[in-house]
C-alpha cells in the first residue's frame, strides 16, 4: 500500500502543529547603551534637585491664610514667621503648625499646606467659646473656655450668646475630689448638650458640685440640670418639658425619666 501524500502531510501538520517552540531571547543593550541611560537619569535627578533646591522657580513668595473669624490674616501670617524666598521644598511645615498654636491659643487646629511653585497656605479653625468666666484681675474682663474645656483668650467685652459659668462650690467636697478643672469641664459639657433654642435663652451655668449644675435663664427661668451624663437625654426631655409647661419657672431635669416642673 502506498504511504501518505506529501499534501496529506502538510495537512496533519497543519491538524497537530506538536508542541510550541521556543521563543528566540532578546538582544540585551549593550554597556554603552547602559552608561548612557545611567547618565541620563542622573542628569534629570541632578535637574530636578536644581529646580526645588537652587533656582528661582520653587521659591516662597507669599504666604496666605483662610479660616479665621477673630483673628486676623495678617495676625496669622506674622505668628507663622514664613522666611520668604527659601526653597518651598525645604520649609517645615510641622514647625510652622507648633509655632502658630503656640503663638496664637485661640487656634484650635491648622493645616499648613504648599501651593506650588511659590506659596504657603495656612488653613486655620479658631476655638469657640461655649462658656466665659470672669476674670477677677483688673479690667472686669472675660475668659473664654471652648468645647474642650480649655481656656485660650482673655476678652475685654462678653460674646454674645455664650453663657457664664459661675462656680459656687465654697463649703463642698467638690473642688477637693474632683479639682476645679474636673467641674469646669462638667460645666462645659451641659453647656455642648443644650438645646440650641435654651442655649441662646441661657445667661448663667452655675456649679455647685459634680453632680449639680444648673442653668439661670433669661427672663428668671431656672434649671436643674444635675451632671453632665446623659445630656441628650435631659436635652430631649427638657424641650419636651418646656412645651408641656411653657408657663413654668423651674425646671428639673436631673433624671430625664421623671422630670419636673414647678411655677408660673
Amino acid at each position: 500500500m502506498a504511504g501518505p501524500t506529501t499534501a496529506e502531510r502538510g495537512d496533519r501538520e497543519h491538524l497537530n502543529p506538536g508542541p510550541p517552540r521556543p521563543p528566540l531571547l532578546r538582544r540585551l543593550p549593550g554597556p554603552r547603551v547602559l552608561v548612557a541611560l545611567a547618565v541620563c537619569l542622573a542628569l534629570v535627578a541632578a535637574g530636578v534637585v536644581w529646580v526645588l533646591y537652587g533656582s528661582q522657580w520653587t521659591r516662597v513668595e507669599r504666604v496666605s491664610a483662610s479660616g479665621t473669624r477673630v483673628l486676623t490674616p495678617a495676625q496669622v501670617v506674622g505668628a507663622a514667621d514664613v522666611a520668604t524666598g527659601s526653597p518651598l521644598i525645604s520649609v517645615d511645615t510641622d514647625e510652622i503648625e507648633a509655632r502658630l498654636l503656640r503663638k496664637l491659643p485661640r487656634i484650635d487646629s491648622v493645616d499648613v499646606v504648599r501651593s506650588w511653585p511659590h506659596g504657603i497656605g495656612l488653613k486655620i479653625t479658631e476655638r469657640v467659646p461655649v462658656l466665659i468666666v470672669e476674670n477677677t484681675g483688673k479690667g472686669g474682663k472675660y475668659v473664654e473656655v471652648d468645647a474642650k474645656g480649655v481656656r485660650y483668650a482673655t476678652v475685654s467685652r462678653a460674646p454674645r450668646g455664650v453663657p457664664a459659668l459661675e462656680l459656687n462650690v465654697a463649703g463642698t467636697a467638690g473642688p477637693r475630689r474632683f479639682g476645679t478643672e474636673r467641674l469646669v469641664r462638667e460645666a462645659v459639657l451641659v453647656a455642648r448638650s443644650l438645646p440650641a433654642a435654651v442655649a441662646r435663652a441661657t445667661q448663667v451655668v452655675k456649679v455647685r458640685s459634680y453632680d449639680s449644675v444648673s442653668l439661670r435663664m433669661a427672663g428668671g427661668r431656672t434649671v436643674d440640670w444635675g451632671s453632665g451624663e446623659k445630656g441628650r437625654a435631659k436635652a430631649r426631655t427638657l424641650t419636651a418639658l418646656m412645651k408641656a409647661a411653657p408657663r413654668a419657672r423651674h425646671f428639673d431635669v436631673s433624671v430625664p425619666t421623671a422630670p419636673a416642673s414647678s411655677g408660673s
